[in-house]
């Protein structure tokens, strides 16, 4: 009703999107699309679906696609034009005539701390930790670089994933998987190094302190043998120590001295504090709420698992609370980076620095919109908090130019430029086969993919597959790292017990490009294994594809021919195994060779009962609608030939 009745709807592109998957709103009439947080429309983001749905369908299309912060690569910024389908660029700073006056100034302030002793202690042992992996990993040819002194999270990430590639066509390299644990080793260092040197005490005595808990009973050896290390010894002694003496990180001490004065100046002070960290930033609010007249509290995402969560319902009543002056200090992670409608600020706090510009200038954002606005970014000397401040810097004047340079370059490629769109035929075709799909599945571009095919797509809730493509055919579709994952956690035994149940022709698809014997630490045999399972044990035929278009392909091209032999009347909620007496007659009569539930409803309106379907002649068969001769000399043929093993 109120997508008939509006004018002008503001929608989160999530809700947007699903409304399209379920049919709920058309958008051929809708004459303007307008785009916020523009950056964010890449990959599988519900802006790109929704833009190309948008340029295929409206009769009169116009889109408009705003952004802060489009980010520093001319690559990804080409990307987002072309999934936006822009055709011209507009920029504008705050040194432009028509932008200044509605601008205010923002004073950034950038505040150092020195780590104190102990902090530089726990800091070298975890360190020299590193750097003795690190050469560990130079001396086996494995990191192919003199300076190891350091390698970025980002490095090691792919570093990783190179060698698990290589391991799972190379089993007996014995060096390959020792990196791959070493690996794992310097992992879990970098991020207690990260907590203790950027963080506070707590998070990074949590962090260790569960790692040395969990590692007697763990069978990863690279979490063993990091916990054994001498240096992971003493750098856990030396953070319980702070952490039982209630000593505070450096940040801590002078966040809340700044704090403090800027309350003494201004009683009416309100403030947003910027932590990347949940368990840091619960320290931050405890401590926060020891000052005299500072109430803090924390905005988070949604519950993770063991961790401090809101709701979308309590993140909104949090910011109203905010807002109205309820209390005066916000501490918030990523998730109140964007979109945050908070009218004014008089301080904005990074308690770190991040390395990404488009971050970066959302945070400072959250201040100077209607009067002037300070951001003080703190940041500790000699860890990676200084790499951070210059990265984001640099990243952040590098986009300027390139945007500079684009609104001189542009021009769109005429390969996105949609077509203009007359009425025809094809735009009122009816729709092709019917596929149920799991509604949980409705975020997935599979569904995308086949809105866009013009399927007759249904969400139901499925109970014992992903997608319904006939009567008889149920489909488990999972990715590659899903199907691997379900190996070891042991669902996959009962789904495939399900599946088989449940439908006449049941069938997996594993969807992914990656190497499925390099995810996780299983062994190549334990997958085979299991693939022989399902495909000879269970008697369940597996389908591989590279990605969901194919899928999309493959999941049409089989409704299509199931339904044309068994109809497309069937249910969602159907079972192989059937309930009531007309079910189960049903169900024997659409078993018979081309008849399926489509059909056995005729056949037993007019036989009147199963007997009389099987007893009846070619003849008295064909008198059915869509029974010709040759189906109807099929049935018989299976009904009067006799049984052989």
């Amino acid at each position: 009703e109120l997508w008939k009745s509006a004018k002008i709807i503001f929608s989160t592109p999530q809700g947007l999107e699903n409304d399209i998957i379920s049919g709920r709103i058309k958008l051929e009439d809708v004459s303007l699309l307008g785009v916020d947080e523009a950056h964010r429309a890449v990959g599988d983001y519900a802006y790109v679906w929704i833009a190309k749905r948008y340029i295929n369908t409206a009769r009169y299309p116009r889109l408009v696609a705003l952004t802060a912060s489009p980010g520093t690569d001319t690559t990804k910024i080409n990307e987002v034009c072309q999934n936006l389908f822009i055709e011209d660029i507009e920029v504008r700073t705050e040194d432009d005539e028509d932008v200044k006056p509605y601008v205010q100034e923002v004073d950034i302030t950038w505040k150092q701390v020195d780590l104190s002793k102990p902090f530089i202690e726990i800091q070298t042992d975890l360190q020299d930790f590193i750097k003795d992996r690190l050469l560990k990993l130079k001396l086996w040819g494995v990191l192919q670089r003199n300076d190891v002194s350091y390698v970025s999270k980002k490095d090691l990430l792919l570093l990783t994933g190179r060698l698990q590639g290589q391991a799972a066509r190379e089993r007996k390299n014995f060096v390959l998987w020792r990196s791959i644990s070493v690996l794992g080793e310097i992992m879990k260092m970098h991020h207690a190094l990260e907590l203790i040197e950027t963080q506070g005490v707590t998070a990074c005595y949590k962090y260790m302190e569960k790692m040395n808990a969990d590692a007697p009973s763990s069978t990863v050896k690279a979490l063993k043998n990091a916990v054994a290390d001498a240096r992971f010894r003493s750098a856990l002694f030396r953070v319980s120590k702070l952490f039982e003496d209630s000593v505070q990180h450096p940040k801590m001490i002078e966040l809340q001295k700044i704090i403090e004065e800027e309350k003494k100046e201004n009683p009416k002070f309100k403030a947003i504090v910027f932590n990347q960290y949940r368990e840091n930033a619960l320290e931050i609010v405890k401590l926060l709420n020891t000052i005299e007249g500072i109430e803090a509290k924390i905005f988070v995402g949604q519950t993770k698992k063991g961790e401090t969560g809101l709701s979308q319902k309590e993140q909104k009543e949090l910011v109203e609370e905010f807002r109205g002056g309820q209390f005066n200090i916000m501490v918030a992670t990523s998730v109140g980076e964007e979109g945050l409608d908070i009218p004014r600020v008089d301080s904005v706090f990074f308690y770190e620095p991040i390395p990404s510009a488009i971050r970066h200038i959302q945070r400072r954002g959250r201040t100077g919109r209607q009067d002037k606005g300070k951001v003080l970014i703190l940041l500790a000397k000699n860890t990676r908090d200084e790499g951070s401040r210059w990265s984001a810097h640099h990243k952040e004047k590098r986009m300027h130019k390139i945007l500079k340079k684009l609104k001189v370059d542009f021009s769109i490629k005429s390969d996105f430029i949609p077509e203009s769109k007359q009425a025809n035929l094809e735009t009122y075709a009816p729709k092709g086969v019917k596929i149920y799909a799991d509604h949980r599945e409705r975020a997935s571009t599979l569904i995308k993919e086949l809105v866009d095919s013009n399927v007759d797509l249904k969400l139901e809730q499925l109970k014992y597959a992903d997608y319904l493509l006939s009567s008889r055919v149920g489909v488990e579709l999972k990715n590659k790292e899903d199907f691997v994952n379900s190996i070891i956690d042991g669902r996959l035994l009962t789904q495939l017990k399900d599946l088989k149940e449940n439908f006449e022709r049941p069938l997996i698809i594993i969807e992914g490009e990656q190497d499925i014997y390099s995810i996780r630490n299983v062994h190549p045999n334990s997958i085979r294994g299991m693939i022989a399972t399902i495909t000879i044990g269970y008697g369940i035929p597996i389908i591989m594809s590279n990605d969901s278009k194919e899928t999309a392909s493959l999941l049409m091209l089989i409704a299509k021919r199931e339904q044309d032999d068994v109809g497309k009347e069937f249910s969602p909620h159907a079972s192989r195994k059937p309930r009531s007496l007309t079910e189960q007659q049903e169900y024997i009569i659409s078993a018979l060779p081309g008849v399926g539930l489509q059909l056995a409803k005729p056949m037993l309106r007019n036989f009147k009962s199963v007997k009389d379907v099987i007893n009846a002649e070619v003849e008295l068969l064909k008198n059915v609608e869509k029974i010709g001769p040759k189906k109807a000399k099929q049935i018989r043929d299976v009904l009067d030939s006799e049984y052989e093993e």
